[in-house]
């Protein structure tokens, strides 16, 4: 057992993530002991992510977050931390500070005051950022006395599992995936109106107005992102991540197939949703015909640096397809590699092919399990849909 796993206590850490407004962003870590090595689990609500690349560097515990290329850095003193979460995948400095405490196991108030609002149900929101632009979301919140869990969605993805409480009439709800932490906070205006704040990261904020609907909706991902006319086939060559050669949709081993060309970076949280999902599904069904092509988009430009961050994604989630490095993490350049498309909204965005090379379907974004019956009804429209694909004769 090395040092690092020494210091790190068996039990719960409340992980508090300090933003540069002054408000915290918790999250749950905990920490056991397995084969004489400590791993780690974050927590957010049913998820359990898990960590288990820890180091010692210099007097400080370094902890690799996930697939990310993110670390919580901290000194250990018995059963607390300081230290700093940071991103190495940005061109900029990233660092937030944190302090951790073990044996804490509220996210937050240990004793909020009884809830006296019901936050319960679906509601129409709008989140506003410091310059006005807007974007519309849908917010799903399941409430059990004091206890909320839910999400957003939008039409770019969700905002993946969030768990946290009301406190009187105030909702509190965080999330820390290993790559972003979140924090939502909100207040009824009346009895169907809520004003809110959202917290992200080092310093990022928003405002977001939300009202009861039970009919709230999105626009259908199926429609937002399509084939420019005159187009009914994508064309692209990209080198794959093994650096042996190029992977093209004209490749003889994808000719007579249906193929799903999934475009994602290792750096997306609703990235990783959906290749929990891709990943099984191509082991079962592969016999049937299927191919799955993806394209990663990421942080660096650089093949040396790309590759690796997405080898690391294919190793831990258990990936058997084939990954290419198709650019860097941008929509503008992501369309540009891919010119038959009218844009590129979101990572990630699934593109169906059928068996006679034919662009099928594209699905912009993802609502992965935090979003409960949305990623239920996802599954069911992707299942119906290959099981159409596969049965196609050419």
């Amino acid at each position: 057992m090395d040092a690092a796993n020494q210091t790190i206590k068996a039990g719960t850490w409340r992980v508090a993530l300090q933003h540069a407004d002054g408000v915290e962003i918790p999250f749950i870590m905990e920490a056991e002991t397995r084969n004489d090595s400590t791993i780690l689990y974050l927590i957010n609500g049913e998820e359990r992510i898990l960590v288990d690349e820890i180091s010692t560097v210099g007097d400080s515990v370094k902890i690799r977050l996930h697939i990310f290329d993110a670390d919580l850095i901290a000194k250990v003193d018995d059963g607390k931390m300081a230290g700093r979460f940071v991103r190495n995948d940005l061109s900029y400095p990233y660092s937030v500070p944190f302090t951790a405490e073990l044996g804490n196991t509220n996210r937050f108030k240990a004793d909020p005051a009884a809830a006296n609002f019901n936050y319960d149900g679906k509601w129409e929101v709008v989140f506003t950022d410091t310059t006005g632009s807007s974007y519309k979301a849908v917010g799903v919140f399941e409430q059990d006395n004091n206890k909320v869990t839910g999400t957003f969605l939008t039409e770019t993805g969700d905002y993946r599992y969030l768990e946290g409480q009301v406190d009187g009439n105030q909702l509190n709800l965080s999330t820390f995936d290993g790559n972003h932490a979140y924090l939502f906070t909100a207040t009824p205006v009346d009895e169907n109106t809520l004003k809110g704040n959202f917290y992200s990261g080092m310093n990022y904020t928003e405002t977001w107005t939300a009202k009861r609907n039970a009919n709230a909706a999105l626009a259908d991902a199926n429609t937002l992102t399509f084939l420019k006319p005159d187009y009914e086939k994508l064309d692209f060559t990209f080198p794959d991540i093994d650096g042996n050669g190029n992977i093209s949709l004209s490749d003889e081993k994808y000719k007579g197939k249906v193929v799903i060309v999934q475009l994602l970076g290792s750096w997306c949280p609703n990235c990783m949703d959906e290749t929990k999902f891709l990943a099984p599904y191509y082991d079962k069904n592969k016999d049937r015909g299927l191919e799955i092509i993806g394209l990663g988009f990421e942080r660096s430009p650089e093949f040396e640096k790309a590759a690796p961050r997405l080898q690391k994604m294919k190793d831990r989630m258990n990936v058997n397809y084939d990954l290419t490095v198709a650019g860097i993490s941008d929509k503008e350049a992501a369309a540009k590699a891919l010119p038959a498309l009218n844009h590129v909204l979101s990572f990630p965005t699934t593109i169906y092919i059928g068996r006679d090379g034919k662009v099928r379907k594209i699905h912009t974004g993802f609502s992965g399990p935090g979003t409960g019956k949305y990623y239920e009804d996802w599954v069911a429209d992707f299942n119906k849909t290959m099981d159409q694909l596969l049965a196609e004769k050419i």
